[in-house]
């Protein structure tokens, strides 16, 4: 078992993502200006897409689509990545930050890839439409074709729903505060959280943006992960 010396408010892992996530989104918006596209260059593409990079598997959950988006994600790696670091240690932490992030991009792209065979089966004309970020507005299936196959994927999400798990498994009967104020044990809320990104994710919203299946990923790659280091007990609390 690993025990902490002392407890920090700002580990130094956490604390260094929470500097990158930050300075990543600082340059995404101030070098727009000067023609730097950090969305094409960094954010995830699909397979099919001109702009994939195989990068873009590890640099995509450094990019945030707005500061909201940024302030969600870091407040939950702040509130739950702390207590994870301090028991785990530094490098275990990380080792488990970015497994959880790429599993969920790969979760993300099996399921989109899946999607967009599903939808260019018997039209390869579409595909290339979807590569130049166009459609047909004739075919039903080319809007969402070119959709997925066109938009990038960004944010720390899968990386921090790995974390939410694994402060679900090391402390379920802790208490979260929905809304400050409802009162929720952290194994029922991760369950009830995981099934909404079920529900989310198999309802396939066009209109929904929210990259369900990666958040879905993350969690089950940190589940995995924890469940070897617990059968190896290699310090896991």
């Amino acid at each position: 078992m690993y025990r902490p010396s002392s407890f920090s408010q700002l580990p130094e892992i956490v604390k260094n993502l929470l500097i990158i996530n930050g300075l990543f989104f600082l340059a995404t918006i101030s070098l727009e200006s000067y023609g730097i596209n950090f969305t094409k260059l960094f954010a995830l593409h699909q397979f099919q897409s001109p702009d994939f990079m195989p990068h873009q598997l590890i640099t995509h959950f450094f990019m945030h689509g707005n500061f909201t988006h940024l302030l969600f994600n870091m407040f939950a790696l702040w509130m739950f990545g702390k207590i994870l670091e301090n028991v785990w240690g530094g490098k275990r932490f990380l080792t488990y930050y970015m497994i959880t992030g790429i599993g969920a991009a790969f979760v993300h792209l099996a399921v989109s890839q899946y999607q967009i065979i599903e939808l260019a089966n018997g039209f390869p004309e579409l595909m290339e439409l979807a590569k130049n970020g166009r459609y047909n507005p004739g075919n039903v299936n080319s809007l969402r074709l070119t959709q997925l196959v066109s938009t990038p994927t960004v944010g720390a999400s899968g990386a921090v729903f790995g974390i939410l798990l694994a402060f679900g498994m090391l402390f379920p009967n802790t208490l979260l505060y929905i809304y400050f104020a409802i009162p929720v044990k952290a194994k029922y809320f991760v369950i009830i959280y995981g099934i909404m990104e079920l529900y989310a994710g198999i309802s396939n919203n066009p209109a929904d943006n929210v990259a369900h299946f990666a958040h879905l990923g993350g969690m089950l790659f940190g589940f995995i992960l924890l469940k070897y280091w617990q059968k190896n007990n290699t310090q896991f609390y």
